[in-house]
Formats: structure tokens, C-alpha cells, sequence
């Protein structure tokens, strides 16, 4: 059943004289901080570190813990190709290395002169001519 609005004027005039006791609002103002204080207590230590790591679990979404195991496993990839394996690397002998410079089998003038660079052969090869 819905008020009416006589019913709830007469109500409202009623209450407007109520008044909490004496002192009501200091007594709730000290229970108001006691509690802040004790729950800052109870969120110091190893209880509270506790409480906040369930906590953030228990926030963490579906979603949260795909993105998470993506990422473990991405960084246990490139962990696997970056870290270098204990595998011993043999020391080849040294060899004396040899400074002498062998002479080309066929002079650059000779193969150029091989080259036809003829105005028919032009374009004949795959070349555009503009």
C-alpha cells in the first residue's frame, strides 16, 4: 500500500521534533574511530598481508587470470630462447693464417669486353627500355 501524501506530511511533521539524546553523536563519532583503528590494526602484520592477497585474488576477474597465464607463458618462452644453455663450446686449435692474395682467374676488362652491350640486345633480357 502506497502513502498518501497527507499520511506522509502528518509523518515528517512528527519526526521534525525528534531529537537523538545527549552526547549521541560523540559516542557514535569514538565507536566510528575505535572500529577505523582496530581495522587498521588487524590489516598490519602477517594476518593483514594475508587478508589483502585473498582479497585481491577473490577481485580478480576471469579475464584477469587469461591475461596472466598469457603472460606466464609468454615470459617462460623467451626465457627458454634467451637463457643460455650450459653446453661447453670446444676450443678449435689455432692455424696460422695465410696473407697471400691469389690473383682473379679472368681480368674485369676481359669480361666486360664478353659483355654485348649492343642497341639490338637491349630489352632482349627482360630489359625496359624508356
Amino acid at each position: 500500500m502506497k502513502p498518501s501524501i497527507e499520511q506522509l506530511e502528518s509523518l515528517l511533521a512528527l519526526k521534525r521534533y525528534e531529537r537523538p539524546e545527549e552526547g549521541y553523536w560523540q559516542d557514535f563519532l569514538g565507536e566510528f574511530h575505535h572500529r577505523q583503528r582496530q581495522q587498521a590494526v588487524a590489516n598490519t602484520g602477517i594476518a593483514g598481508l594475508w587478508n589483502r592477497v585473498t582479497s585481491w585474488f577473490a577481485d580478480v576477474r576471469p579475464s584477469g587470470w587469461a591475461y596472466g597465464a598469457g603472460l606466464a607463458y609468454a615470459t617462460a618462452t623467451i626465457a627458454l630462447f634467451v637463457i643460455p644453455r650450459g653446453t661447453e663450446v670446444e676450443n678449435q686449435p689455432a692455424a696460422p693464417v695465410n696473407y697471400q692474395v691469389v690473383p682473379s682467374p679472368a681480368e674485369p676488362v676481359e669480361q666486360l669486353e664478353q659483355l654485348d652491350l649492343s642497341p639490338e640486345t637491349q630489352g632482349s633480357v627482360g630489359e625496359q627500355v624508356f
